[in-house]
């Protein structure tokens, strides 16, 4: 049970938000009750503890003391300011603008300032949702020290989490996300022709999701783990797990299929198996591969200090040699693969524990294992703490910088917003100017404005649903309304990262209820909530789409070109490894490909939505993002091997890989050219089959066994896929699409 959660929430990330931040306000809550404090201020408390909670995100503790301490004369500033302006609708309208301008401007310095931002306009709000006035300041500033100091409380005293911890519980999470996909990867053996779609697309979620885990940790490496050595160790380890879980996926379709599994098929949602996949066969060696994945499954779940005895040792001696081809069942050539592959599955999986759980009894080794540990050892000694340093981008300034853009962008649509509200409503006006707000954050583009805006608006009607029943349950029991208030302030937090529209449920949920306890509820309030947030979307979508707008379409090119560009950093790093050059950090340089790669999944997120009208873009859209996760795939594997090159004695440099690579990095130049500019004229290049090179009996014969084969095969993969790019982008030269 407790793997299963920390796989469904990596590092416990979601639960300790929500339970640090429902800390925070019940302890609020509780001094405040104590001091017999009316209940608007009761209210006031509660709102100041969760802004106060949720606005720091920085991972280091002492920047977050010293960000908190700087959020509380912050508030009482904003706070002063709203009850002064209250009664002053000009001046209070003009100064609202400029504060969300600055709030949203913040976001350039980082997230100290994103977090004062945050902390200043929401507070601001709630002087106007308590109808603070001057005379009620003395006691809400009372009532903001106290949230502030609980707030503190929770996160310092009750609820700690340093970097270290957090990378250790994602770490678990890591270990719980491989256990889940190998699981899958069992279930996809013994799949019938009616269950094959189904497990094939868990295994795909299950890549997905190993992945994800991969990226957080490689995103708190720097402040969790000791010293940059061991960074680099772990960051090393994570990746072999994750390339030879992968490619045991890829092994074990193309195992149930007439022929070689495209790697593809595991990133490109719909996209069916090979010839339709075969029957499962029952025969030995089917039994004993069924038997080695729970064995893969429990060596990758289970730490060392969990498993005594010397049960475990012997499960992993097997599996490892089936890297030296010891006890290879009479099988297709497919099936003696998938074996293979658990071998070096195995050998990540013994690096993982190495680098996890420390040094570990040796007795009962074989000699396949005593080989596994002497690389393992190897590579160690050969990782170093040196770094590269890269140059600097120069930023954009002026209003080609993104904060400044969206700072005019937001002021422009609260402007709007606060016209708009004031003719909806003269006390409620501020919910068009929030929700107007709140959609500019984290957005880059128009579209993905246009897709928050919806989606609040959808978990607003929701949740004025769920109001209704709830303020009509609760009645004028203060307590338990405000229990319930906890209750939905958890889901809140909890289901954020997951889905906006929920998020927006439960926040609309607790109004009413709060709405209830301020004695101002009623369905017309209700219904006003849901127009005013209407309108509010509407502002906002209309300000990103007419004030100096950065269109979906733009956005999406520019991450493509970027993401091009890693991709041709590695592949260009790895060949030049591989073929004998000077050593870089190429897992580095895969992780800033992956997070290029993270970004412009995001970004293509209204072209792919559901409800999106135009099918046929969303169609381009998602198989050009799934041939790039392809193109990551590769080119991390290639990164990986290129990194053994000192240390391991199966590889060895070879000298024609770079002829191989200049037509690759030249087609990924070419296709980056056309999406920047698409007058461009480059074209890309085909030649011979990188195959021919695998070729038996020939001169191109690889000299040096299955490793050599495999880095020609990573790199034919990856000339097929960067290939495929140029049909769907529109650049010339390139293969037939493909169907799909």
């Amino acid at each position: 049970m407790w793997d299963r959660l920390a796989a469904s929430d990596p590092g416990l990330l979601r639960l300790t938000a929500g339970l640090r931040t429902v800390t925070a306000i019940a302890l609020t809550l509780a001094v405040l009750a104590v001091l017999r404090v009316p209940v608007p201020q009761l209210v006031a408390g509660a709102m100041a503890a969760m802004v106060a909670t949720f606005a720091v995100r920085e991972k280091q503790r002492s920047r977050q003391a010293v960000t908190l301490a700087l959020g509380l004369p912050v508030a009482l500033a904003s706070l002063s300011l709203g009850a002064l302006l209250n009664q002053r609708v000009v001046a209070g309208d003009l100064f609202f603008v400029a504060l969300i301008s600055c709030a949203v401007y913040g976001r350039r310095f980082g997230d100290r300032g994103t977090a004062l931002g945050l902390i200043g306009f929401q507070i601001y709000f709630l002087s106007l949702f308590v109808h603070a006035t001057t005379g009620t300041l003395p006691a809400l500033y009372g009532v903001l020290c106290v949230a502030f100091a609980c707030s503190a409380a929770a996160r310092f005293v009750l609820l700690p989490q340093t970097p270290a911890g957090t990378l250790d519980r994602l770490r678990r999470a890591f270990r719980a996300r491989l256990g889940q996909l190998i699981a899958t990867q069992a279930e996809l053996l013994d799949a019938g022709p009616d269950d094959v779609e189904k497990v094939l697309e868990e295994l795909r979620t299950g890549t997905a999701r190993l992945h994800e885990t991969a990226l957080m940790i490689q995103g708190r490496l720097e402040d969790g783990t000791s010293d940059e050595a061991v960074a680099r160790l772990l960051q090393r380890r994570i990746a072999d797990a994750e390339i030879t879980a992968e490619r045991l996926g890829l092994l074990l379709l193309t195992a149930r299929s007439a022929q070689r599994t495209d790697t593809l098929t595991l990133h490109l949602p719909g996209a069916p198996l090979p010839s339709g996949g075969e029957l499962p066969v029952r025969d030995d060696a089917t039994a004993a591969l069924r038997r080695d994945l729970r064995a893969l499954r429990l060596l990758a779940l289970r730490p060392s200090r969990e498993a005594p005895g010397t049960a475990l040792a012997h499960v992993r001696n097997r599996l490892l040699g089936y890297r030296d081809e010891e006890n290879l069942p009479e099988a297709s050539p497919a099936v003696q693969d998938v074996f293979r592959g658990l071998g070096e599955a195995a050998r990540a999986a013994l690096g993982l524990r190495l680098a996890l759980d420390g040094p570990q009894d040796e007795s009962a080794d074989s000699p396949a294992t005593t080989r596994s540990r002497e690389e393992l050892d190897a590579e160690d000694a050969a990782i170093e703490a040196g770094e590269e340093s890269e140059p600097e981008q120069p930023e954009p300034s002026g209003l080609r910088r993104p904060t400044t853009r969206a700072a005019v962008q937001v002021a422009v649509g609260s402007s709007l917003a606060i016209a708009g509200g004031e003719l909806l409503s003269s006390q409620r006006w501020y919910w068009a100017v929030l929700t107007c707000w709140i959609v500019f954050l984290n957005t880059a583009s128009t579209g993905e404005i246009l897709v928050k805006g919806y989606r609040r608006l959808l978990g607003t009607v929701l949740g004025v649903v769920a109001g209704i029943g709830l303020a009509g349950l609760v009645g004028h029991h203060t307590w338990t309304a405000f229990g319930l208030v906890l209750v939905l302030i958890f889901a809140m937090f909890y289901t954020a990262p997951l889905s906006y529209t929920l998020m927006s449920f439960f926040v609309t949920a607790m109004l009413g209820l709060l709405y209830t306890l301020l004695n101002t509820y009623s369905m017309d309030v209700l219904v006003l909530r849901v127009e005013e947030t209407a309108l509010g979307a509407a502002c906002g979508v209309i300000a990103a789409a007419v004030v100096l707008p950065i269109h979906t379409d733009r956005r999406t090119n520019d991450l493509l070109v970027a993401t091009l560009g890693r991709l041709a950093d590695v592949t260009r790093g790895a060949v030049d490894q591989l073929s004998g050059g000077a050593g870089a950090d190429l897992m580095e340089r895969a992780r800033d490909l992956d997070q290029a790669l993270a970004d412009l999944r995001g970004a293509t997120q209204p072209l792919t939505h559901p409800i999106t009208p135009l099918r046929s873009r969303r169609d381009t859209a998602r198989y050009v993002v799934a041939l790039l996760e392809t193109c990551a795939y590769h080119a991390r594997s290639l990164a990986a091997t290129a990194e053994l090159l000192p240390t391991h004695p199966a590889i060895a440099a070879d000298p024609r890989l770079r002829g191989v690579c200049g037509r690759i990095v030249h087609n990924i130049d070419a296709i980056a050219a056309h999406v920047a500019d698409p007058r461009s004229e480059a074209e890309i290049e085909s030649g011979s089959s990188i195959a021919s090179m695998l070729e038996p009996g020939t001169l191109r014969t690889p000299r040096y066994g299955r490793v050599t084969d495999r880095v020609l095969r990573h790199l034919q993969r990856l000339d097929e896929a960067v290939s495929g790019l140029a049909p769907p982008l529109g650049v010339a030269g390139g293969p037939a699409q493909p169907k799909r």
